[in-house]
């Protein structure tokens, strides 16, 4: 077993008591050493009114798919350190970044991220990107998948539609079509009373089909939205869970304004969109490009866990932290270690945030009260952030600060 699998195996695998959730687990393992998502799922404009980033802001974030890294450079904080456990998201996020340095200028870059199917984006890359890759990075892009085909040509052919996430995306509406569905009618609405009919006509009757049904129970069709077993058992708890899935939906189709919520152009048509280009993440827009080009050197990418990162870190070297719903893989044990780090890494008044399945956190239960006290959680602005939150697909965020 490689390096990269045994530290993903050591993440999420933390159950040996349950039989159950440590098979379910092992099987999650191995569904995420891949794609997962096409893009990152946490509202970057919620986590920038949490996180107030100024000049001197030091970053800890995961990089998942580097969306969320790019659009916090357009914040010109001191440094972002981006660290994550699945090697094919990290090494999109290193893609994004030479792709960023090195292809000619925007239109470039939108074509190979924005629309991410252009037919000239591998002889652009074989141009102007590949020449500087690293090895190892070479290595990867240059590598095959199942298919056989190179993962680069993921960026000719659909980089929104070939992943995980995105060819389950693609079964659904495909069951929505056979079933005389539109779901991505939505995207034509002009306000939110047309987008909450449309939702009715077209997006909520089609959670009571019984495939669907079936599917929403299934392991394999939780684990293709990026869902590990922990956040399933989780939402569990909460309830009936395909009426959970609907009242998510229900938010991302109803609660904003379809004209600039990229998730849901995402979610309902693999695709951004093009023609306004007001659906589109920060880090993709004109008005962006050359602050963030300016901004790539501080950005550092590492493999690994954040725990074993911060290990490693002096006291009181970052200021901003986060952690997108990584914690809900974590038991107990793992927080506390998580946070004891956290407590001695973090400068007083650093701001942490994190999302999770379920609406509460975790940390209530998990942390010893000692550690509790070394930070406060905003509950109320928390409960507020996450109302904004356009992806809607998680139960809660949470703002954490530090004591002084």
């Amino acid at each position: 077993m490689s390096l990269n699998a045994n530290a993903l195996k050591s993440a999420v695998q933390q159950n040996q008591t349950d039989a159950l959730l440590s098979f379910q687990q092992r099987l999650f393992s191995l569904w995420f050493n891949s794609f997962i998502y096409n893009q990152i799922w946490e509202d970057p404009a919620v986590d920038l009114k949490a996180l107030a980033l100024n000049f001197e802001s030091r970053l800890l974030t995961i990089a998942s798919g580097g969306c969320n890294v790019l659009n916090y450079l357009v914040e010109q904080p001191a440094h972002i350190t981006a660290i994550d456990l699945n090697p094919y998201h990290l090494a999109l996020t290193r893609l994004k970044i030479a792709a960023f340095k090195h292809l000619p200028d925007h239109q470039y870059f939108y074509d190979f991220f924005g629309y991410a199917d252009k037919k000239t984006n591998l002889e652009h890359y074989k141009n102007y990107v590949q020449p500087h890759l690293t090895p190892d990075l070479l290595d990867f892009w240059q590598g095959r998948n199942i298919w056989g085909r190179k993962r680069i040509s993921m960026f000719q052919e659909g980089l929104y539609r070939h992943t995980r996430f995105g060819y389950f995306m693609r079964f659904l509406h495909w069951i929505a079509r056979q079933t005389n569905y539109q779901p991505n009618k939505i995207l034509t609405a002009h306000s939110l009373y047309e987008q909450q009919a449309i939702f009715k006509q077209h997006i909520k009757p089609f959670f009571d089909n019984r495939l669907v049904k079936l599917l929403g129970k299934l392991p394999i069709s939780v684990f293709s939205l990026g869902i590990p077993p922990q956040q399933y058992q989780a939402m569990r708890t909460e309830g009936n869970l395909i009426q959970q899935y609907c009242e998510r939906v229900e938010r991302l189709a109803c609660q904003f304004p379809i004209k600039d919520n990229y998730f849901a152009w995402q979610a309902f048509s693999h695709s951004y969109d093009h023609e306004k280009r007001q659906a589109i993440p920060a880090y993709l827009k004109a008005e962006h490009y050359n602050t963030i080009k300016q901004q790539l050197a501080k950005v550092d990418t590492q493999f690994g866990s954040i725990i074993d990162f911060l290990k490693q870190q002096p006291n009181h070297s970052y200021d901003r932290f986060i952690f997108l719903d990584a914690q809900d893989w974590m038991n107990d044990a793992t927080l506390t270690s998580l946070w004891t780090e956290l407590a001695r890494v973090a400068k007083p008044n650093s701001r942490i945030i994190f999302r999770t399945a379920a609406a509460e956190s975790p940390l209530s239960q998990a942390l010893p009260p000692a550690l509790q006290a070394s930070f406060k959680y905003e509950a109320e602005q928390s409960l507020a952030l996450f109302k904004q939150d356009r992806s809607a697909i998680y139960g809660g965020f949470h703002l954490y600060i530090k004591e002084n």
